[in-house]
């Protein structure tokens, strides 16, 4: 059954041409749904606009869009976030595991993690009322009768006539989530959060959504917009975060190590450079593959919000979430490293060549995957490239060849350190160019060109530029030989940092 089919949708219309700013509907919200300082469900953001004298406040109510096609459901690996039978894009906190994939899916900015209870939650239309016949919270306290909530299949409802006889809009059509809230009379000021200026220095009202229970924060004021309107000017908001903090852009730099350790070596016996006796291939990399493996999986868990609730990806999986099909191709690829791993234990070229045979596509999966699981978070057009997972497999071998490559120089054989060295120059070589294609050609959005223009110079140009200049030195890898394995490993895992948070820094509300 689709959303179409639905005997029932409830959906929002706010009337923005009614709606005063006098915030009745957050202080409601909160009030009924026992939401805690630091965070709201929805807020009144408000733009100064016009130029004096001819200025007007306009104000926009925001909160989450209750999607026909919600990101966040598709995202989340436990079905926390679901669609229930009505419409309503709801959540169940008892299977929330806290991993803020539905945060970074969200082209809305609309989803949290709660402070006391760690585990994410959003506007739900305060379904629990609407069961026993009430309005929602927001609806009853508004004094002018801005906000209604109805059946959008009913052709009576008040909802329904708003939406098919008057002129509505919603937020972020492009993104095809069809979203249920319709805004009459909105400013367009108020519905693109890049359509107006940010006071530098912090000059107007913030509420805060940080600290130590938002580790991935991102200061306020959104640096350099040319697309903004000079008459409009931003009054109240607030912060935008990012989900996603240093743990995953270590994570991605790790899991690169993981899946090159092993590759590498079963490139260069598939090359002829290396014999499947040689300790390198022996013991060196599958022992590098299975630490980092290792690492990778530590950093996961340890990102998520309920760690102790891990083991939900694999009991109560969603597969539509890239999460839940990362954690599957991870977890068969550590088998298969299991496997060549006790081969070597045993002495036993067959079975670390039959290990081999799924080692190889695992490990290429295990290095991409992280390019769909980035392509679900709509919200993020800096990772909406189509060449992220090419690169992920390039960055996969560079981080191999330069892990591997100190093994290489210690155990031997000599074509196999040659090789190693020319492999590092290469993938060194194809991440460079891939990176400045990257930052070069034309973004296909405002939102992926302001992303990449905070990565280049921003604040996080302090680890992107050093990191590139870093992986361009490791080019010379063949002449450098050793002193290019710090280079590769701190330029990329600079990279991947830059990377990861600029994607996250761009304003979605």
């Amino acid at each position: 059954m689709t959303i179409d089919d639905l005997l029932q949708r409830w959906v929002k219309v706010i009337d923005q041409d009614k709606c005063i700013g006098c915030h009745a509907c957050t202080t409601a919200c909160k009030s009924e749904n026992e939401v805690p300082l630091g965070v709201t469900r929805t807020y009144v953001k408000s733009v100064e606009v016009g130029t004096f004298p001819q200025v007007r406040r306009a104000f926009q109510v925001t909160r989450c869009n209750q999607c026909a096609d919600a990101p966040c459901t598709t995202a989340c690996p436990t079905q926390a976030m679901y669609r229930r039978p009505d419409g309503i894009v709801d959540f169940d906190k008892s299977v929330c595991i806290g991993c803020k994939a539905c945060i970074a899916a969200c082209p809305y900015d609309a989803i949290f993690i709660n402070p006391e209870d760690n585990s994410a939650e959003k506007c739900n239309l305060c379904a629990h009322r609407l069961e026993v016949g009430l309005e929602p919270a927001c609806v009853t306290v508004c004094p002018t009768e801005a906000i209604l909530v109805g059946d959008l299949n009913d052709p009576e409802s008040k909802v329904a006539q708003v939406i098919q006889r008057e002129p509505v809009t919603v937020r972020r059509p492009e993104k095809g989530t069809r979203p249920g809230l319709f805004y009459k009379g909105a400013h367009q000021a108020t519905l693109d959060p890049l359509a107006a200026r940010r006071p530098e220095g912090g000059l107007y009202a913030w509420a805060t959504q940080g600290g130590e229970h938002d580790p991935g924060h991102v200061p306020s004021g959104h640096p350099g917009q040319p697309g903004s309107s000079a008459e409009a000017l931003l009054s109240y908001d607030i912060s935008h975060h990012a989900p996603w903090g240093w743990r995953v852009s270590l994570y991605t730099w790790t899991k690169g190590l993981a899946a090159g350790g092993l590759l590498v070596p079963l490139i260069l016996i598939l090359a002829g450079r290396l014999s499947w006796d040689s300790p390198l291939a022996r013991w060196a990399a599958p022992g590098v593959a299975l630490a980092f493996l290792g690492i990778t999986g530590v950093l996961l868990i340890w990102d998520l919000r309920h760690p102790g609730r891990f083991y939900l990806i694999f009991t109560r999986h969603h597969w539509r979430s890239w999460l839940v099909r990362g954690s599957f191709i991870i977890g068969g690829y550590g088998a298969a490293l299991a496997v060549y791993a006790i081969g070597s234990l045993a002495g036993s070229v067959v079975l670390r060549q039959v290990a081999a045979g799924f080692v190889l596509p695992l490990a290429l999966a295990t290095a991409c995957y992280t390019a769909y699981l980035f392509a679900q978070a709509r919200a993020r057009d800096l990772w909406q490239s189509p060449l992220l997972a090419p690169h992920l497999a390039v960055q996969a071998v560079l981080a191999g060849a330069a892990g591997i490559l100190p093994f290489a120089l210690w155990l031997g054989p000599a074509p196999a350190v040659t090789a190693t060295e020319v492999l590092l120059a290469a993938a060194a070589a194809a991440h460079v160019l891939l990176v400045a294609g990257e930052i070069t050609i034309t973004h296909p959005t405002e939102h992926a060109h302001l992303a990449a223009a905070e990565m280049t110079r921003g604040r996080f140009a302090r680890y992107f530029w050093p990191g590139l200049a870093a992986v361009a030195i490791a080019i010379a890898a063949p002449w450098i030989s050793a002193a290019a394995v710090p280079l590769a490993l701190l330029g990329l895992l600079a990279h991947e940092h830059a990377y990861v948070q600029a994607g996250q820094s761009v304003p979605l509300a």
